[in-house]
């Protein structure tokens, strides 16, 4: 997930400390804000196909509810670190804030492989992580959802099961769940969509025609497809995706210049968004090491899979032709990188407003789910690209103002929204 030494966390320490400078906050927000407010670490005993138990490690993090109920999603991952679910926790605090919906920064996760795991066992991983936490989640406290390595079927089993424990149906306890079983039409594309409408306006500000640019993008997963879908469709041209490789533990990109064919990708892709190397080749991609993605002479660079992608050791690498950066991924970019691409003059937009299209869908699905009352996709689709398009330019306009990067004026912007509620509550 990370190389050794890299600590999510004290990264997402590190950018809130140098914001709360800009921002001149007093010590004791600072003291609220870069810590979480409460953090549930538990085991969950799992009986195994073959009869055998097996204890694996689960978190929740709930960073601040100061603006409505914490939102966030679950991760299955063999390298899942507490640390680096404070992280996306306090990272989720500012995308909710930045996307202004009512709803605080939550994560979890579990140190697993999905890929060892049989479904019946991921069954029970779900519904015992659903017995350890929930007394401290639900619609009005604390909603899950889907992050790496999870799926809409995880979301449901752990639905079934917390409706289970307290005796009623609540669809709103959990979000990215399957369409028919309370979820919302659109999710599915949220963040990916969510990704290129960030690109579309940021390449208007730029002055450059989207028709006309290439993109390399790392990742395969739900993200990332959804990002290249859309790009494509607006007439850009993608011509790597890298994307981690299960049975070599390694990352490789697939590379054609003409550009690559989303739909023949797909199909020999596997639900980890892995995709069969040997029949990659077969339909004409070259296969670079993982981290080429970051060398390719385009002018749109997407990482778009974990985080500490673009470090102080690898940014130089990333060529003059690069015009924009989306951070599609949670904390991508750490800060010695972040000062490297602003020596460049690039333009990036930081992965709490560029990916937010995620947990904005999942707030439209919590409120159809408080309706009981289903839109349709393109209403959902329609409300969506309005919300990041808004988000997009309030960042914009204030970065423009005080003549600083997009990443600064998102997080001014955010912990601001947050610390005034805090402020209002009398928290603080």
């Amino acid at each position: 997930m990370a190389e050794k030494g890299f600590n999510a966390y004290k990264m997402a320490q590190a950018q809130f400390d140098d914001v709360a400078d800009k921002l001149d906050l007093d010590e004791s927000t600072r003291e609220l804000l870069r810590k979480p407010m409460r953090e549930y670490h538990f085991t969950i005993p799992v009986k195994m196909d073959d009869g055998s138990a097996k204890v694996f490690q689960g978190y929740r993090v709930q960073h601040n509810d100061a603006r409505g109920p914490c939102k966030g999603g679950i991760r299955f991952h063999p390298q899942e670190t507490a640390d680096t679910v404070r992280a996306l926790a306090m990272w989720m605090t500012w995308k909710c804030a930045v996307a202004d919906i009512p709803l605080g920064g939550g994560k979890g996760g579990v140190i697993c492989d999905p890929h060892d795991l049989s479904d019946r066992e991921q069954e029970r991983l779900c519904r015992g992580w659903i017995r350890q936490i929930s007394k401290n989640i639900g619609p009005v406290e604390d909603v899950p959802a889907p992050d790496v390595m999870t799926s809409a079927q995880h979301m449901l089993w752990m639905m079934d099961e917390y409706e289970h424990i307290e005796g009623g149906k609540y669809p709103g306890a959990i979000t990215g769940k399957p369409v028919g079983h309370g979820g919302s039409l659109g999710r599915t594309e949220a963040t990916g969509y969510g990704v290129i409408y960030t690109v579309r306006e940021a390449l208007k500000e730029l002055e450059i025609d989207i028709t006309k640019t290439t993109a390399a993008v790392q990742g395969f997963g739900n993200v990332a497809q959804h990002a290249v879908e859309l790009f494509t469709e607006y007439g850009g041209k993608v011509v790597l995706v890298s994307c981690w490789d299960q049975d070599d533990s390694k990352a490789y990109s697939y590379y054609r210049k003409d550009g690559i064919d989303l739909e023949e990708l797909r199909g020999i892709t596997d639900r980890y968004g892995t995709v069969d190397k040997e029949k990659a080749k077969e339909l004409g991609y070259e296969r670079l090491p993982g981290d080429d993605w970051l060398k390719q002479d385009v002018d749109i660079l997407i990482p778009a899979a974990l985080e500490n992608a673009i470090t102080g050791d690898n940014a130089d690498e990333i060529k003059d032709t690069v015009k924009l950066i989306a951070a599609g991924a949670n904390g991508p970019i750490t800060p010695e990188a972040d000062d490297i691409l602003e020596e460049k003059d690039m333009m990036v937009i930081p992965d709490f407003l560029c990916n937010a299209g995620g947990v904005i869908c999942s707030y439209f699905e919590q409120v159809q789910n408080n309706m009981n009352y289903y839109w349709p996709k393109e209403e959902v689709i329609g409300k969506l690209d309005d919300k990041m398009t808004s988000a997009f330019y309030k960042v914009m306009e204030l970065a423009k103002r005080k003549d600083i990067p997009l990443k600064d004026a998102a997080y001014m912007i955010s912990i601001d929204k947050v610390v005034e509620a805090c402020k209002l509550r009398g928290w603080i």
